[in-house]
């Protein structure tokens, strides 16, 4: 089976094209590194020749709100238009579960953007909404900080690790379109600031932590479901505990 990677030179891109040629495919990474730009379209159609499946895990090269709704949303249909036209099977895009809960988050507001054009595309398609990444919680850290405390929303918070993102994407590509929605998410669930204080606490960052209900997340106010799954969601196996002690001594 052919499958084009979409993004295949990023963090979780980069992984998922070793995992699917170690698994006997034929995994192609397409990125602007290699030649194939989603909102030029160089080098798309020549990427798709013989794609059996089409995995986009872009991210923009800017976070300024107008250029990420611009990027996601014209990428997506750069590359609707490209699969139809080169008969790919199987659209496949990760995003993030919440999108549709955080309408003050320009991201999601983003992701929403690219999940509906997916979704008009005409091509069979499965979306995957991952929660968030344990490896961005530092990142996460240093967004919330002012004033050298780290604000934390009043919210649970689920993160897997990009390895478990990574091992069900390669599942999900492998199988039939869905031509819907499936969250996945870590094995532990707990209040938001805690995880954040946890993972602070396993580097040796001194700075505190505080549950603060009007903090905002990437501009969004977090409400206590607004980054966890609501219903069924499929679970990696790595726990936040198990991944803290891999990577880090805590």
């Amino acid at each position: 089976m052919k499958i084009v990677v979409i993004g295949g030179s990023g963090l979780i891109g980069s992984r998922l094209v070793k995992r699917l040629a170690e698994a006997g495919h034929t995994a192609v990474a397409a990125s602007p590194r290699t030649g194939v730009n989603t909102i030029t379209g160089e080098g798309l159609s020549n990427a798709l020749v013989d794609a059996d499946v089409v995995v986009d895990v872009t991210n923009p090269p800017s976070w300024e709100p107008q250029a990420v709704l611009d990027f996601f949303r014209t990428s997506a249909r750069n590359l609707g238009k490209a699969e139809l036209a080169a008969g790919v099977r199987h659209h496949v895009t990760l995003s993030i579960v919440g999108t549709d809960r955080m309408p003050e988050n320009p991201y999601f507001v983003a992701k929403v953007a690219q999940e509906e054009a997916v979704e008009a595309s005409g091509v069979p398609y499965t979306i995957v909404r991952a929660t968030q990444f344990m490896e961005f919680i530092g990142g996460i850290a240093d967004l919330s900080t002012n004033d050298g405390t780290v604000r934390i929303g009043d919210g649970l918070f689920q993160p897997i690790a990009v390895d478990d993102v990574v091992a069900i994407l390669a599942e999900v590509v492998v199988g039939a379109p869905l031509n819907s929605t499936i969250d996945i998410a870590g094995p532990d669930r707990a209040p938001f600031a805690e995880t954040v204080a946890r993972y602070l606490k396993s580097v040796g960052d001194a700075r505190p932590v505080v549950k603060d209900r009007n903090a905002r997340y990437v501009g969004g106010q977090v409400e206590e479901l607004s980054l966890v799954p609501l219903g069924e969601a499929r679970i990696g196996q790595l726990g936040f505990q198990q991944w803290l002690a891999r990577n880090h001594a805590e």
